[in-house]
């Protein structure tokens, strides 16, 4: 009976000593929105603890702190960092390599960095379907630097390392896209026919039918383009464009004649 009730007690002792109360209190501020009082137990927390699960998940609250509450992004990706610099194997390892990735594509606007963070999120952490996700916004910063070779790349890395990444279809999509960027409207249709056997109901489709009827138009064939752009009446996104694609072809197709 002596033996169970020192098991248990240690037991109880073990768990308190993993759950610092100081800590568990400025998880609770932060939740009721008193940011600032969080803040203060937190760095309170990192005087008691220099290392170790404590310091890294107070660091990484106050990263989260400064970036969702304080719109601080230059002050959390500090913290994110010093999360890094502890333990890379830690528990807060990887969500904070994933914000620093974030903040240097959207909050910095450093895309050249961001590609670098979120190479090293591929190469550091094996997850197929969160790789696939950082593999699509490697290839779109890319393509807002409008880098369309090396997007088109990046794009087929994407298919050949991560076949069933749920950002497969629209990859494929942006493929066709870029294709018809670059003038290779013959390569974008054969990569459209395959598209629609794969994928019968896309959420693309009218998309594609716009691109694949802008590579018609460029081709010359006008009466064909003309065709798909009037079967997209009621169906496009963007009916003022489609207007005016329709309107240029027949003015196009009158000076023929």
């Amino acid at each position: 009976m002596t033996r169970v009730f020192f098991l248990v007690w240690v037991f109880f002792v073990s768990c308190s000593e993993q759950m610092d109360p100081l800590l568990q209190k400025a998880n609770e501020e932060w939740i009721q929105g008193r940011n600032h009082s969080a803040i203060e137990m937190f760095n309170e927390v990192l005087k008691n603890f220099s290392s170790g699960a404590e310091a890294e998940e107070a660091l990484f609250r106050l990263g989260e702190i400064h970036h969702f509450s304080l719109n601080n992004s230059t002050q959390a990706l500090i913290y994110f960092q010093e999360v890094m610099q502890m333990n890379r194997a830690g528990e807060y390892s990887y969500p904070a390599q994933k914000y620093i990735a974030e903040i240097a594509e959207f909050g910095l606007k450093d895309y050249d960095q961001a590609i670098i963070e979120y190479q090293n999120l591929i190469n550091n952490y094996k997850s197929e379907n969160e790789n696939g996700n950082h593999q699509y916004r490697i290839a779109s910063i890319y393509y807002k630097k409008q880098n369309y070779e090396q997007a088109l790349v990046e794009l087929n890395i994407l298919l050949e390392n991560y076949p069933r990444s749920s950002w497969a279809e629209e990859t494929k999509f942006k493929i066709i896209e870029i294709l018809y960027a670059l003038g290779r409207c013959p390569e974008a249709r054969e990569h459209y026919r395959h598209f629609n056997l794969e994928y019968s109901d896309s959420r693309f489709k009218e998309d594609m039918d716009f691109v694949v009827a802008s590579c018609l138009e460029e081709e010359g064939h006008l009466q064909d383009a003309y065709n798909r752009f009037k079967a997209l009446e009621g169906r496009y996104i963007y009916p003022a464009i489609l207007k005016m694609k329709l309107v240029g072809i027949e003015k196009r197709m009158k000076k023929q004649h």
